[in-house]
């Protein structure tokens, strides 16, 4: 069983990868949906708020269609980053104060409702910033499912005490094993320097044909031994790296098997 899910950002936050893409990252939403909708496959975005204030028409046909299932991405997606440096210096939270996260949370969800009558249960952080405050925030907000962090030993959802579940990727995530747009190998050298940078499936970062293989890999042996699988694809990254042409190849594996919404795994539970 495959959970494949994306995140999806607005264009005036103005990523590096925004930078080097010929067109907006939700045009390119547009062509991946088409193509996971072609292969009978379920999707669930996380999107950023500002998306639907400011590219709605573009992003209405997405929403609408029957292989997606929307959740948040935060509303501003950390910006202005200085303010969140500030709250983490201050409260040892990124995120920011409890009355801040609340607030980012709830307008995210209002839009959403506001533009797709869809009232979302599922959240992901923007860069996975899960804080202190994280789980009893989104749980006040009627949020059932947050799927930040990376755990590649990880099978499902987890129950934590405030009765949210967390729900980790164990796929290696892509934007940031991959090398693509502004991710050069010497921009990588830099970054892990900087940051001494790694996630639960290390450090290193591959070119895209390398990396398709190890998902496919990891989304084989997750499916021989009963484990849910948990997959991040950004639409925007895996077309900058090749057009998508390494995404088809793990759309054909997908195709072969059962991928659910995210919420539906909650049904599991019950």
């Amino acid at each position: 069983m495959i959970c494949l899910t994306g995140d999806i950002h607005h264009a005036s936050l103005n990523t590096g990868n925004q930078q080097h893409c010929d067109i907006s990252e939700i045009q390119v939403a547009q062509i991946y949906t088409k193509m996971v909708e072609d292969a009978g496959v379920k999707v669930t975005y996380f999107i950023s708020g500002k998306s639907f204030a400011e590219e709605w028409d573009d992003l209405q046909a997405i929403c609408a269609n029957d292989n997606v299932e929307l959740g948040g991405h935060t509303y501003y997606c950390f910006e202005p980053s200085l303010w969140h440096r500030v709250w983490n210096k201050l409260i040892n939270s990124y995120n920011g104060p409890r009355w801040y996260q609340k607030w980012d949370v709830q307008k995210t969800i209002n839009i959403i409702q506001e533009k797709t009558g869809k009232r979302i249960e599922l959240w992901r952080n923007h860069m996975y910033m899960h804080g202190k405050f994280t789980e009893s925030v989104l749980k006040e907000c009627g949020i059932k499912i947050c799927s930040d962090g990376v755990k590649k030993d990880s099978n499902g959802l987890i129950l934590h005490a405030t009765g949210l579940y967390n729900f980790h990727l164990n796929i290696i995530p892509d934007h940031e094993h991959l090398i693509h747009a502004e991710r050069t190998p010497e921009w990588i050298e830099a970054w892990q320097k900087r940051y001494n940078w790694s996630d639960d499936f290390g450090p290193e970062s591959y070119n895209v044909e390398d990396w398709t293989e190890m998902v496919l890999k990891q989304l084989k042996y997750n499916e021989e031994n009963g484990i849910i699988s948990n997959l991040i694809i950004h639409p925007i990254t895996l077309y900058l790296c090749d057009k998508l042409k390494s995404f088809k190849k793990i759309l054909a594996f997908l195709a072969e098997h059962e991928t659910v919404f995210m919420s539906q795994l909650l049904d599991m539970k019950e």
